[in-house]
């Protein structure tokens, strides 16, 4: 494999581990940097094939890098490398544009395994993950038939769909009513009358539905 590799991780000694063994493995890494401006300053100058993202990172999160990476040089492989198993960071980072979203506890083998795949032109999941990528397809398909299935969020007031948007992001109620510049106790009710239409008890169940069906914050802006 003669494609460069760049490192983004804010953890020093696993990125120094990292490095070294994919370095035993015959791959070449340019750069390991441990945070996602100095990650982007490194891919800018060194023209890396692949990107090896850690997703938990201070200042400037994984996702961040990731879509910044991708508007700077369109074609680059960006593979996440992470502690997260979150459907939410899975389902953005993919759709987002990353062309892995791998577990760090991966064997080393497996590793190079799957940079070698993602380089041949295919998108890899961890193994452990593919229940919750099969459901976020499930999802896909049930958009391609709304016309046959009900929509489940056909009931929702344009300012509800807005807030169930950013319930799928993972936002707090506090971080919702200061970005719609609304109160808490607004963004409470709005909430409530949610779940009640969707008929589910809890705020996360409401944000993996949304995920699921493809719920995105651009489709919801574009009603206003």
């Amino acid at each position: 494999m003669n494609e460069k590799v760049l490192l983004i991780d804010d953890h020093t000694l696993f990125r120094a581990g990292l490095e070294d063994l994919l370095t035993r493995r015959g791959i070449r890494v340019v750069a390991a940097v441990g945070s996602g401006d100095e990650g982007l300053i490194a891919a800018a100058n060194l023209a890396p094939d692949i990107v090896l993202l850690d997703m938990r990172m201070p200042q400037m999160d994984g996702l961040s890098v990731l879509r910044q990476l991708r508007k700077n040089s369109p074609d680059l492989r960006v593979v996440m490398l992470t502690t997260s198993s979150n459907e939410n960071d899975l389902v953005e980072a993919l759709r987002s544009g990353a062309r892995g979203y791998l577990l760090k506890d991966i064997e080393p083998d497996d590793l190079v395994v799957a940079l070698r795949e993602i380089v041949a032109g295919k998108t890899v999941v961890a193994p452990e993950l593919a229940p919750v990528l099969a459901r976020v397809v499930q999802g896909g398909d049930a958009r391609s038939n709304e016309n046959k299935i009900p929509n489940p969020f056909s009931e929702l007031t344009p300012r509800e769909y807005e807030i169930l948007t950013l319930l799928a992001e993972g936002q707090s109620n506090k971080v919702i009513a200061r970005n719609l510049g609304i109160s808490d106790g607004t963004v409470k009710l709005h909430v409530k009358a949610i779940l009640r239409k969707l008929n589910v008890s809890s705020r996360i169940t409401a944000a993996v539905m949304a995920v699921e069906h493809g719920i995105r914050v651009e489709a919801a802006n574009a009603d206003h």
